[in-house]
């Protein structure tokens, strides 16, 4: 096999790059401290200079995307069990809205969404990447995702890979899939405030939201590589303690650390200038959105939201249920957060390429983290 750029987790622990490599890999150098942003003070700032956008049409793209996310609420239950997933177009600014029944378009389309007739939609896309997932991924193949646009699954794979005898095991039409030829193979990137960088035994991740578990503790969520049940975790000032009380790691990307001292709640993210954005809650953003993350090695950085349900295959396992974005992202980055305006959106797990050149990274949704350990987002 010829040789490939490494898409690896972003964190600088013993579970994370730069410790756990493919053999022959290397690792990439992590900064001690994440590099400084500039005068780049908004989430308008930081759009402008990923997005290539003007400061009123960044302006007028948060806006829009925030209709977008009540309008979406709307057209959901509207469609029923015919819904089949939401588009976002950050350049007409328009929410489309799929459904697998031709008789809900109307109903769709009163709440002031277009509609779109497709025949997997989301629920007929996750059947297929379920039956991919239960057969395990072959060597050579770096995952598969589902394209809602495309009402496609997107097979990912190195040059050379064969996936007729996949398809042929889960019992997949090859009509359903788009096989996608990369040469890249992806890798992961470790007061409480998100993107902040935090320690545990000499590696480095990144805080991704402030919240509190059923009994009240604080803490806050991150990815699961960054460490195992037990593991303690410092701030970076050595003042703040905590220890993992739950961590998910490979087939999820998700952790809990517990407080245990010196480190208070907050609702904020870092956008490493001095400033921070507020979180309010937790709303999913559709597929297209702008999201920018925070993290601790490359700071505060825009893209937008290109697929859900991402099963992704790192030399440290696979990890199913990941959002791939267009966010550049390094070692150290993992666990920071992803947020859409104000709405928390997950945690960074791994990805491939860096902030000088881009790439592509992959997060953890936050709100199954929440339902499944009974977390509290902190939003005030």
């Amino acid at each position: 096999m010829r040789p490939f750029p490494a898409i690896s987790l972003i964190g600088t622990g013993v579970l994370a790059f730069g410790l756990v490599l493919a053999p022959g890999a290397s690792a990439a150098p992590v900064p001690a401290s994440p590099a400084p942003q500039g005068d780049d003070t908004t989430m308008i700032d930081a759009l402008v200079r990923d997005l290539g956008l003007t400061p009123l049409g960044a302006e007028t793209l948060i806006e829009a995307q925030e209709e977008a996310l009540k309008t979406d609420a709307a057209a959901a239950e509207a469609a029923g069990a015919a819904y089949g997933g939401s588009l976002f177009d950050t350049e007409t600014r328009e929410l489309t809205v799929l459904v697998t029944d031709a008789g809900a378009a109307s109903a769709v389309e009163a709440t002031g969404a277009r509609a779109e007739v497709v025949e997997h939609g989301v629920d007929g896309l996750a059947d297929i990447v379920e039956a991919l997932d239960a057969e395990g991924v072959p060597q050579d193949v770096n995952g598969w995702y589902p394209d809602v646009a495309g009402d496609t699954v997107v097979i990912e794979v190195l040059e050379g890979a064969d996936t007729a005898g996949l398809l042929e095991s889960a019992g997949v039409d090859p009509a359903s899939v788009e096989v996608v030829v990369t040469d890249e193979a992806p890798e992961l990137y470790a007061d409480i405030v998100g993107g902040d960088a935090y320690y545990m035994g000499g590696g480095r991740c990144s805080i991704g939201f402030p919240a509190t578990d059923s009994a009240g503790n604080p803490g806050f969520v991150t990815a699961g590589h960054c460490g195992t049940v037990g593991t303690s975790a410092e701030s970076s000032d050595g003042s703040g303690s905590g220890v993992f009380d739950e961590s998910v790691f490979p087939g999820s990307d998700s952790a809990f650390v517990r407080a245990t001292s010196g480190w208070s709640l907050t609702n904020l993210v870092s956008r490493y200038d001095g400033t921070t954005q507020t979180v309010s809650g937790s709303d999913e953003a559709p597929v297209g959105s702008a999201v920018c993350r925070s993290g601790s090695t490359t700071g505060w950085h825009c893209g937008t939201i290109e697929a859900r349900g991402q099963t992704v295959s790192y030399p440290q396992g696979t990890v199913q249920n990941l959002t791939r974005t267009d966010v550049c992202a390094e070692p150290g980055d993992s666990g920071g957060s992803f947020i859409a305006g104000s709405q928390a959106q997950g945690v960074t797990s791994g990805g491939s390429g860096n902030c000088s050149s881009g790439g592509t990274t992959y997060y953890q949704e936050v709100n199954p983290m929440l339902s499944s350990w009974g977390l509290s987002l902190s939003t005030g």
